[in-house]
């Protein structure tokens, strides 16, 4: 029996991807390890979103290879697809497979295939892939694959292909069989969920209604750009019984000069607005974003700005990180590169900004009673809990009974070295 070790790397749906995967393997009489000497494969399942996130994947090949090499290397995912010429020719990678390859893995290995990378541009239709097992509680469905945005920085919908959107039975099904085998929660992921039923002729806000007609107690939805949610959005999330308070916003910038040069259409006065109506009209929403710091162009003037608009935002989180340059995008001709030690120290003072909006909304938390998904079985040293709540806060239950995939009423008690601890109350 041939043994593998997989990872993924970079966004919910690569890892969501890459669980199916595995699960395929498995079905075809490959045994998942972990330990790279004794493995016959390693496979990778890239992201290629950054120039760090693609020296990160050629590392853990050759490394691979370093430590055992006997082992064939397997590269798929995005970074296989958008740089299949040059990869081909690393003596260090076995196996190279696009991004809609990937889940024919296990009959490429057995009929020894090495390289197969499908033209993504020319598919029009969803790839639908269901994940049969899982140990985690929470499920996730991807429904949407590909971009139509062509963003300034971003070769994703070149690694992904045009947007194609799961079929609403297809979705209701996925989602009802998984209330149906005791999941609670699912997690709609996608590349670009906001512009699911594009190609369908449907609209994002026909997705929400058919969740709000599933038979799953509650629901997340992965990242949005704030064009996607618009007040009709909105207000069918305000009355849901089933959506969970988190948001995660692609923003990436907070000044419009910037916005502008990152092809972005939409202008910081109108998100914030947007972000103060979910802040004001939902119950203590997580609300993240992604901000690129450092972007081809920026100045101190429009880094500050961009620092003055998130100070004052609503947000809860923000992610960011120093802007990569990839090659084959609009920004990489782009004048005005900025050096690394300058985005390095932007993305720094923003990451602070965060820490500081993360700590004062765990704060207000306390006291609150919130519903928490029992995520981990009791600890075996300290007999915890760990679960997480409706807007997205892990919570430590201590000594708890084994209440694993149950909903309970947990009230928010005290941080204490930035971890949440709760305790269960009778739920009413």
């Amino acid at each position: 029996m041939a043994k593998f070790i997989l990872k993924s790397m970079g966004c919910k749906s690569n890892q969501f991807e890459g669980q199916i995967l595995e699960e395929k393997l498995g079905n075809k009489g490959f045994e998942k390890i972990n330990d790279i000497k004794a493995a016959d494969y390693y496979i990778l399942n890239s992201c290629t979103v950054t120039h760090k996130s693609d020296s990160e994947t050629l590392y853990l090949l050759r490394n691979a290879k370093h430590i055992n090499p006997r082992i064939k290397t397997v590269l798929t995912g995005c970074m296989a697809q958008v740089d299949r010429d040059e990869l081909q020719k690393l003596d260090y990678i076995d196996y190279l497979f696009g991004n809609d390859d990937k889940f024919n893995i296990p009959e490429y290995l057995v009929n020894n295939e090495h390289i197969i990378v499908s033209d993504i541009m020319g598919l029009n239709i969803f790839n639908e892939q269901v994940l049969y097992d899982t140990t985690k509680t929470r499920i996730s469905l991807k429904v949407q694959d590909g971009c139509d945005n062509r963003c300034s920085y971003c070769i994703i919908p070149f690694a992904r292909g045009k947007s194609r959107s799961a079929d609403e039975q297809f979705i209701i099904n996925e989602i009802n069989k998984y209330a149906d085998e005791g999941y609670k929660e699912v997690v709609i992921t996608g590349i670009h969920i906001g512009q699911w039923g594009l190609d369908i002729n449907k609209k994002f806000i026909d997705l929400l209604k058919l969740l709000e007609t599933s038979s799953i107690h509650r629901y997340r939805l992965g990242s949005l750009n704030p064009t996607e949610i618009p007040e009709d959005v909105l207000e069918l999330l305000i009355s849901s019984d089933k959506f969970c308070p988190h948001f995660h916003l692609s923003l990436q910038s907070a000044c419009d000069k910037t916005l502008r040069a990152m092809n972005r259409f939409y202008k910081t006065e109108d998100y914030l607005k947007q972000i103060d109506y979910i802040a004001e009209n939902f119950d203590k929403p997580f609300i993240g974003c992604d901000i690129i710091a450092g972007f081809v162009g920026e100045t101190d003037e429009d880094f500050e700005e961009t620092v003055n608009n998130l100070k004052r935002s609503k947000l809860t989180k923000i992610h960011t990180f120093p802007y990569s340059i990839r090659k084959g995008t609009k920004a990489e001709g782009m004048e005005g590169h900025l050096p690394d030690k300058v985005k390095e120290e932007r993305a720094s003072i923003i990451k602070q900004i965060s820490s500081e909006k993360m700590n004062k909304f765990l704060q207000s938390n306390i006291g609150d009673i919130r519903e928490v998904l029992i995520e981990k079985r009791p600890d075996k040293h300290s007999g915890n809990l760990k679960g997480v709540t409706d807007n997205y806060i892990p919570v430590i239950i201590e000594n708890g009974a084994d209440e694993f995939n149950t909903l309970k009423n947990v009230r928010i008690e005290r941080i204490d070295n930035n971890k949440v601890f709760g305790k269960i109350i009778a739920n009413e």
